[in-house]
C-alpha cells in the first residue's frame, strides 16, 4: 500500500499530459449515441435471456427465444452501423480484421466460457458429491485460483523481457485442453490427493493465457486503436464468463435428465432434479444414504463430466485457432490525440538550436 501512496503522489506530480481541450457541446456531439443505444440495449438484451436460459424458462420458451433473436438482430444492425455510418463508432471494427486478433478474440470468448463453466460448476461437484460446505467448496478452489495469478505474473514478466508472446499463447491452450480433459476422470471415489493434482493443470494453462492474450491482442492492433482493442478484449471475456454458465446449465441439464431416467427410483423426479445444478446440491445433502442417493450422485458427476467433455472440446478449437496467432514486435512507442507535453526549452538550448 505505501508503494501505491508514493506512486499517486509521483504521476500528480511529474506526469504532465497535453490536453486536447475542446467544448463540452463539441465532446457531446462526437459521442455515437446511436451506436451506444444500440450496443447496450442489444448486448444487455442477449445476455439476460442466456442467464435465465433453462433455469427460469425453457430454451423453447417465448420468453428466452424472443429477446435472444431480437437483440442478435440488434447486434447485427450495430456492427453495420459501426462500420458504414458511424463517424466516431463506438468500436472499430478495424480492430477485428487481422488475422491474429480474430483468432484471439475467438479464443478469448472461449477462455472465458472455460474459466467460468471451472470456477462455477467444480465448486458444487466439491457441495453435492464430496459433501462439502460452501465455504470449504471454495478453500477446495485454491489449485485453480491460486495458480492463475502466479502463472499469469510469470508469464506476463517473460514476455515483457523477451518480446515474445505466441509461446505462451500456445502453451497455455495445451495446458487448458489437458487440464479439462483430466476433470473428465473426477469420480465419487476421487480422493482429496487426486482432484487438487488434476485441478492444477486447468488453473495454470488459464493463468498463462490472461497476459499472453491481452499482450497478442495489443500487439496486432495498430497505434490509433489500442484503446478501442483492450476495451474489446474485457468485453469478450465478459461475454464469454456469461455464455459459459449457460452453455455449462444446458449440457448439465440435458445430460441429467437423460441419466436420471435409467434409474427406476429416480425416474419419476429426473424433470425436476436436473432443472437445477445449484439447487440440486441441498437436495442431495438432505437425503438420507442409501441407493437412491448413491443413483443421484452417480447421475451428477456424470452431467458433470460431460461439461468437462465439452470445456476440453472448446480448448481444443481454441488451440486450433491460436495457432492462426502472428508474432508482432512489442517495443513500439505509443500514439495518443494527446500524448505527453514537450519539456519547455530553456534560452539557452534555443540559441543554441538556432545556430546549429
Amino acid at each position: 500500500m505505501p508503494f501505491v501512496g508514493i506512486g499517486v503522489v509521483m504521476i500528480a506530480l511529474f506526469l504532465q499530459l497535453n490536453y486536447k481541450t475542446s467544448s463540452f457541446l463539441e465532446k457531446l456531439r462526437r459521442v455515437d449515441w446511436i451506436g451506444t443505444v444500440l450496443f447496450l440495449a442489444s448486448t444487455t438484451g442477449f445476455l439476460v435471456p442466456i442467464t435465465w436460459g433453462g433455469v427460469m424458462y425453457p430454451w423453447s420458451s417465448w420468453r428466452t427465444l424472443v429477446p435472444l433473436i431480437l437483440c442478435g438482430a440488434g447486434l447485427v444492425g450495430f456492427v453495420i452501423h459501426q462500420e458504414y455510418f458511424a463517424a466516431e463508432p463506438l468500436i472499430r471494427t478495424d480492430v477485428f480484421k487481422s488475422r491474429t486478433a480474430a483468432a484471439t478474440y475467438f479464443d478469448t470468448v472461449i477462455h472465458g466460457i472455460v474459466l467460468w463453466s471451472l470456477l462455477y460448476y467444480m465448486p458444487l461437484y466439491y457441495e453435492a458429491v464430496k459433501g462439502f460446505s460452501p465455504i470449504l467448496a471454495g478453500v477446495a478452489l485454491f489449485p485453480q485460483t491460486f495458480t492463475v495469478a502466479p502463472a499469469a505474473i510469470i508469464v506476463g514478466a517473460t514476455i515483457a523481457i523477451t518480446g515474445r508472446y505466441r509461446w505462451a499463447i500456445w502453451a497455455g491452450w495445451v495446458l487448458t485442453t489437458f487440464g479439462m480433459g483430466i476433470l473428465i476422470y473426477l469420480k465419487i471415489e476421487t480422493t482429496t490427493v487426486q482432484w487438487i493434482f488434476m485441478n492444477l493443470v486447468a488453473g495454470l494453462g488459464t493463468g498463462i493465457l490472461f497476459p499472453s492474450m491481452a499482450i497478442a491482442v495489443q500487439a496486432s492492433s495498430t497505434n490509433e486503436n489500442q484503446a478501442y482493442a483492450v476495451s474489446m478484449f474485457s468485453f469478450m471475456r465478459a461475454f464469454g464468463q456469461t455464455l459459459g454458465v449457460a452453455i455449462g446449465g444446458v449440457i448439465f441439464q440435458n445430460q441429467m435428465k437423460k441419466k436420471l431416467l435409467g434409474f427406476p427410483l429416480l425416474a419419476d423426479k429426473a424433470a425436476e432434479y436436473s432443472k437445477d445444478a445449484s439447487g440440486l446440491v441441498q437436495i442431495i445433502k438432505a437425503m438420507p444414504a442409501g441407493d437412491m442417493k448413491h443413483q443421484l450422485l452417480v447421475s451428477y458427476t456424470d452431467a458433470l463430466r460431460y461439461v468437462w467433455i465439452v470445456m476440453c472440446a472448446l480448448s481444443a478449437v481454441a488451440l486450433a485457432a491460436s495457432l492462426f496467432t502472428q508474432a508482432f514486435p512489442l517495443d513500439r512507442a505509443l500514439e495518443t490525440e494527446q500524448g505527453f507535453k514537450e519539456k519547455e526549452k530553456t534560452k539557452d538550448e534555443e540559441k543554441s538550436e538556432t545556430r546549429i
